[in-house]
């Protein structure tokens, strides 16, 4: 289930996922979002419009009350990045979900957005890049992402499992935090690399 709160480029994650072998519908229903098997969170644009259209919609608590009950979340580009306490853009401050602590910031780089293909660094064990070459290059599209991660352990005491890129500096490029995960980057339009993530992904279902 992708959820639709208008926000993300929800036709090109709904065929992406379909192609990975999903049962794929978009809804902005929140109890349909609820009992989905797996819920993606999209997310283009500005932090903080996204973080608003995200509530209007309810989808925070749906995101909350999944995690409770450990059924899975995964959350692309913006919709990753509103998943921390906070977005700063152009001087902007707004409260993000809230779901793992952390800043996203602008990135210090020569050259931004960071656009195009990059490659990165999946730690061990990692299910999200299960079977995927670290050579491999994903999509990206940003301008802002975060540059620091505090957290230590999740529920059960393991460690989040945080996958990393390089665009002028080190930014956090996945996350994988039992049932919630994410990616600084676009899976649906990283080619046959985004294609075996999305099935990793909806194998764990």
């Amino acid at each position: 289930m992708i959820l639709d709160y208008g926000s993300g480029n929800l036709r090109s994650a709904e065929r992406a996922l379909a192609r990975a072998g999903a049962d794929v519908e978009v809804t902005a229903d929140p109890q349909a979002a609820l009992e989905a098997d797996g819920l993606v969170v999209p997310g283009v644009g500005a932090f903080a419009a996204c973080v608003e259209g995200l509530r209007s919609v309810h989808g925070d608590r749906i995101v909350g009350k999944r995690l409770a009950g450990g059924r899975p979340v995964l959350g692309i580009c913006v919709g990753m990045q509103i998943l921390f306490d906070r977005g700063v853009e152009h001087g902007v401050e707004a409260a993000g979900t809230g779901e793992w602590p952390g800043t996203v910031e602008r990135l210090h780089a020569d050259v931004l957005p960071h656009m195009g293909w990059n490659t990165v660094r999946a730690p061990e064990g990692s299910r999200l890049f299960d079977g995927i070459d670290p050579a491999e290059r994903f999509y990206f599209v940003h301008s802002y992402a975060v540059r620091e991660w505090t957290l230590q352990s999740e529920l059960g005491g393991s460690r989040p499992r945080v996958t990393w890129a390089h665009h002028g500096e080190d930014f956090v490029a996945a996350v994988e935090n039992g049932a919630l995960s994410a990616t600084q980057f676009h899976p649906e339009k990283s080619g046959d690399a985004g294609a075996q993530l999305l099935r990793n992904w909806l194998t764990a279902l």
